[in-house]
């Protein structure tokens, strides 16, 4: 056993070693646009591996060029989780609890419904969305992009809900609870992990879309990050420092919430994995 001792030693190190290399490959593009948002007077190609005299003027400039469109970015992606939560957690507590037959039928068409290109759907809710004069207003773009959450909410959910035990559900019915008072007293605080990891999936479909930002809106009323960076490069190709900034303060509300609830997403993604 002993003798295996520094075999089993250096692989641990070679996998550490391996696992930062690879680490550092993915993160080195975030690092240079954090770079490059420090010198804004920089070119593109002209930037110093290691800022030396960092300057937050590009990121005062993106701030003013970019605020209102990160707002926007928060409040249609917020709407987007609550109409995602609100559609997917009693269609998953329906899956998973009465019994419906084509169960499986209609889980698999909601996986099949995540493979259709976007670009389909855009065109086709753009029509619709003229008829009933959704375009160019907040709650349209968060009905569409509330759409991009529901088919992984409700298997995440569906699959989490099956692992509570029906016991606890049997014991409300007992205690005269009705379905949907069990469902919202008993069931939904029993899958807050799930609830909380398909809200932070939902709210990074919505922070990160840009098909239904471009395609549903044709003024600048409602603008969100996305497609503000999007303009904001046209206009700015010698600004690259301010360019660079915007996204990074793009990305700032989404890797905050990846941090404060990689606990919950651990848990409800393997929750429901074991019954």
């Amino acid at each position: 056993m002993a003798s295996r001792t520094p075999t089993t030693s250096g692989r641990r190190w070679g996998s550490t070693l391996a696992g930062v290399l690879i680490l550092c490959v993915m993160l080195f593009p975030l690092y240079w646009m954090l770079d490059t948002a420090l010198q804004p007077a920089s070119g593109l190609l002209q930037v110093d591996p290691v800022p030396s005299r960092p300057d937050l003027s590009g990121f005062s400039k993106a701030l003013g060029d970019q605020g209102g469109h990160l707002l926007t970015s928060l409040a249609v992606s917020l709407g987007a989780v609550v109409l995602c939560l609100a559609v997917s957690a009693p269609a998953a507590y329906g899956l998973a609890r009465f019994g419906l037959r084509g169960t499986r039928t209609i889980v698999f068409g909601t996986l099949i419904t995540q493979m259709v290109p976007g670009i389909v759907i855009a065109n086709a809710l753009y029509d619709s969305y003229v008829e009933l004069g959704l375009v160019n207003s907040y709650f349209g773009l968060m009905l569409a992009d509330s759409s991009l959450g529901i088919p992984f909410s409700i298997v995440l959910m569906r699959s989490f809900m099956l692992s509570i035990p029906g016991e606890v559900v049997e014991a409300a019915q007992m205690d005269g609870a009705g379905p949907v008072r069990t469902f919202v007293r008993v069931v939904l605080p029993m899958s807050r992990n799930a609830l909380i990891t398909s809200g932070l999936f939902a709210f990074l479909f919505s922070w990160s879309d840009f098909m239904f930002a471009l395609t549903l809106n044709t003024t600048d009323d409602v603008k969100p990050v996305t497609l503000g960076i999007y303009q904001y490069i046209g206009a700015h190709v010698g600004d690259w420092g301010s360019v660079m900034a915007a996204s990074v303060l793009s990305a700032v509300p989404a890797a905050i919430l990846l941090v404060l609830a990689q606990k919950y997403i651990a848990a409800g993604i393997t929750g429901g994995s074991v019954k």
